[in-house]
């Protein structure tokens, strides 16, 4: 494929780490290194140009997740930040409680815990059994104000199914949040179908940008009930008028970006999701599949492997999590790095995301060690 010419990975590297820190593709590479030559020759004598690549990159996240327009997309530090300020953006009262899963990355249990001084009790929710999303919703109860769930669990690769928790959520007046740090870049994402109200995610891993740069939507209809806790120059109003003295708060996603925007970090994703839906992402999706299919088909029957990833297709996600029968996750992560192939121990095991450009030669040198592993 001809996209596989935009990769310029070391030879000697199996990258399987997407589900952590992803590599950049070269044009992104070159967005950046250009953006630093313009810098370093002009300073900011183009700002007016990078502000229309900041647009640009708003609605290309529209694109991703379906979002009705950019006016509901902000561009925060990171994901920890996004869910930051939707926590101390809601009016609590005691009493209150937040429904959230056992598998949930920290980022996504933290924030919700640091409001127990508040009164707001948070229930942590199993995600055993074939359908998870109704452990969840049997937890809602009429003091629920607010369901946060990854789409992807980041240890085991679990993809939940986010339409009947949004439905559920929408019904209750429950707030639906989503952390799709996990999803998107890898699997499609619909903020609409599956009633939505908020979405996070840092650019860094799926969607193959920098770190420092992330996703923050939040739907239209309830924008203007999250309280602000920063400002700055930057969210208010003729944003570009900076003798207003009467300054109002903006009426769009800029509203949540308190100062000085990422720029650098802004043109690295831009031009990383440029790749992304210039592919498509039903297309990277598929090839992602069946690299995941591959692994599972080739180790499911060995004797020495027990697979902690989900097996059922509609569960399926870019993550392959799995253990050894004969030794412990140490040994084998170790066996692996020394095979130069760059994952992770993640809940228990190792961990493998490859991306859809990872070349099937290395998933099956990834088989053959695994095989050969004692």
């Amino acid at each position: 494929m001809k996209h596989n010419q935009q990769w310029k990975l070391s030879p000697d590297l199996i990258h399987v780490n997407h589900a952590a820190v992803g590599p950049w593709p070269q044009r992104t590479k070159q967005a950046i290194e250009a953006f630093a030559e313009d810098n370093a020759t002009f300073g900011s004598l183009h700002y007016s140009q990078w502000i229309k690549t900041e647009a640009e990159l708003k609605k290309q996240l529209t694109t991703l997740i379906n979002a009705k327009s950019s006016d509901e997309i902000s561009l925060l530090k990171n994901t920890s930040e996004a869910l930051s300020v939707i926590a101390y953006g809601i009016d609590w009262q005691a009493g209150d409680n937040i429904v959230i899963s056992d598998q949930e990355f920290p980022s996504n249990c933290i924030v919700w815990e640091s409001l127990k001084p508040k009164g707001v009790q948070v229930k942590l929710v199993s995600l055993d059994g074939d359908c998870p999303e109704n452990n969840l919703i049997a937890a809602c109860d009429e003091n629920t104000r607010l369901l946060s769930i990854s789409s992807v669990q980041y240890a085991s690769g679990l993809k939940m199914d986010l339409k009947p928790l949004g439905e559920h959520c929408r019904q209750n007046h429950i707030l639906f949040c989503v952390d799709a740090i996990q999803s998107i870049g890898a699997h499609a994402v619909d903020v609409a179908d599956c009633k939505v109200d908020f979405m996070v995610a840092d650019g860094h891993k799926w969607m193959l940008g920098p770190e420092g740069i992330a996703l923050f939507y939040c739907r239209k209809g309830i924008r203007n009930t999250v309280k602000l806790n920063q400002f700055g120059w930057h969210m208010v109003e003729d944003f570009l008028n900076f003798d207003n003295k009467n300054w109002q708060i903006a009426n769009n996603g800029r509203r949540f970006e308190c100062g000085s925007p990422n720029m650098l970090g802004i043109h690295g994703l831009h031009a990383s999701l440029s790749l992304i839906l210039e592919i498509g992402i039903d297309n990277i999706s598929r090839m992602i599949d069946e690299k995941i299919d591959l692994l599972i088909n080739d180790l499911k029957d060995l004797p020495q492997i027990n697979i902690l990833s989900p097996l059922a297709a509609k569960r399926r996600s870019g993550i392959f999590t799995f253990s050894s029968t004969l030794s412990s996750t140490d040994k084998l992560f170790d066996y692996l790095s020394a095979n130069k192939v760059f994952c992770a121990m993640r809940g228990g095991g190792v961990r493998l995301s490859p991306h859809y450009y990872t070349p099937d030669e290395q998933i099956k040198s990834i088989i053959s060690y695994i095989s050969k592993f004692r």
